[in-house]
């Protein structure tokens, strides 16, 4: 490699959103307040199961981990987007750059393997009421917490490293409002194919076996109400699992769109749109989803309201 191929890049430039400059104030007053929601909404779902004893059970200690990582998620990319919005040099530094796709992936994989651990409580729950208490143990749930965290530094760390590796030419100009991993690799100047070898084979394993894991889950679910069908059952099951299924139609609908199932005509327009789905809209609707559709937790929001508003008399 010459020498002038060999130009250290020492930051990025991210191109950011396709929007008009008449509209850019616009767009970020839009974007400011999806932040500010998602914030508020997924601190408001941690604190309720921190504070409220009710609460401490495997399926709100699933769920306040989730909300944890959708807020740690959304902070990855959206207070950068906020404010190369606001300037007139959209740039990053190359750490900085590597330390986003690090965390990207960390908090992105962390609410995959909890969607899994949360499909896998509602099916013991469901098809062995019985047996609940002594299989969802508290031992056990924070086992599952602790190894979807080891995963995910693994995975995250791994292709950290093999970005940090490469080396990038005089190009340092990325079509899109983040450090996304697939754009860099079309910026580089050395070979790539270990890192794509790599996306490709934890891709599947990261993406696609909690996703078939969460499928198993839900026909066995199925299954086992058939068995025995009832109108409660059925009522029960829908109630509980309801929220679930909806966070994973949002997640996984956009993620697999973008990398599992890419084609030739996918525009940069529109792999920005899927990225923003399951970047900024699902971790902020997923507080909205579990408390319009969780009798608990809109009760202790009534509650928590109703104090407030009406403090006791001494």
């Amino acid at each position: 490699m010459s020498g002038k191929n060999q130009t250290i890049i020492s930051e990025f430039i991210l191109l950011g959103l396709p929007i008009d400059p008449e509209q850019r104030i616009l767009f970020y007053g839009l974007f400011l307040a999806m932040y500010v929601t998602t914030v508020l909404g997924n601190l408001v779902i941690i604190v309720l199961i921190r504070l409220d004893s009710h609460f401490h059970t495997p399926m709100y200690l699933f769920l306040s981990k989730l909300s944890f990582s959708d807020l740690c998620f959304s902070s990855v990319t959206m207070p950068k987007l906020l404010q190369n919005m606001q300037s007139q040099v959209s740039s990053i530094p190359y750490t900085s750059c590597l330390a986003q796709i690090y965390f990207f992936l960390f908090f992105g994989d962390l609410e995959n393997f909890l969607l899994v651990a949360m499909a896998y409580d509602r099916y013991v729950a469901i098809c062995f009421p019985l047996h609940y208490t002594t299989i969802m143990s508290p031992q056990f749930c924070l086992s599952l917490v602790a190894l979807s965290w080891v995963l995910t530094t693994f995975h995250a760390m791994l292709h950290t490293l093999l970005t940090a590796r490469l080396c990038f030419c005089a190009d340092n100009l990325i079509p899109h409002f983040f450090c996304d991993m697939s754009a860099l690799l079309k910026l580089a100047c050395s070979d790539t194919q270990v890192n794509e070898l790599v996306i490709f084979v934890t891709g599947r394993f990261v993406v696609v076996i909690p996703f078939i894991l969460i499928i198993i889950s839900y026909v066995r679910i199925i299954s086992s109400i058939l068995k025995v069908p009832s109108a409660r059952g059925i009522h029960k099951a829908f109630s509980t699992c309801g929220s679930h299924l909806s966070v994973v139609s949002l997640f996984y609908g956009s993620v697999i769109g973008l990398y599992l199932c890419p084609s030739a005509n996918n525009s940069t327009v529109k792999e920005i749109v899927m990225a923003m789905m399951y970047t900024v809209v699902t971790p902020m609707l997923n507080p909205f989803i579990y408390s319009l559709r969780n009798r608990d937790i809109k009760g202790a929001l009534g509650r928590a309201f109703h104090k407030k508003t009406f403090p006791s008399p001494l």
